[in-house]
């Protein structure tokens, strides 16, 4: 699909990177317009990095127990963006189902984007510790005006 650029803003969506920023990692979100990590992180360093590199929406996961990372980040994070209004939980039976666009878990560390309950749901995999025969992945969505102009999974090396 083209995407034409200045239209569509850039959602890079990770979870369970589990305290390790891969070079590949930081090199594929580096650009995005938001970073969306859906638990897991295990390293409020690593927090801050994404952070620094564009406006993060983060929930906790299980690992994520005793880290403190902030008031904004929570079990569960409902949020708005380019008309969209976004769900975010670490394990997927935490997610509304319904009132949500686009709904984001982790913890299985297995990808998949499928359509559920009228919203599309996605769960990125695992940044660094996929598990079965999978690689390390990502899941990026261009977004505008209300719509998902196109979601994928960006396998990591």
């Amino acid at each position: 699909m083209q995407i034409q650029e200045g239209h569509a803003k850039r959602i890079d969506i990770v979870s369970d990177t589990h305290g390790h920023l891969s070079a590949e990692l930081l090199e594929q979100i580096a650009g995005a317009d938001l970073i969306v990590h859906a638990g897991d992180l295990t390293s409020e360093m690593d927090y801050e990095r994404l952070c620094c590199i564009a406006p993060v929406r983060a929930v906790l996961g299980n690992n994520d127990y005793y880290r403190d990372y902030g008031p904004d980040v929570a079990r569960l994070c409902e949020f708005d963006y380019e008309g969209l209004r976004f769900a975010v939980a670490h394990y997927q039976e935490d997610l509304p189902v319904t009132g949500v666009d686009v709904a984001v878990c982790g913890h299985t560390h297995r990808s998949k984007i499928e359509r559920s309950c009228g919203r599309l749901l996605i769960n990125p995999g695992s940044a660094t510790l996929p598990r079965g025969t999978r690689t390390p992945s990502i899941a990026r969505l261009y977004v505008g005006d209300g719509a998902v102009m196109s979601a994928e999974i960006i396998p990591l090396k």
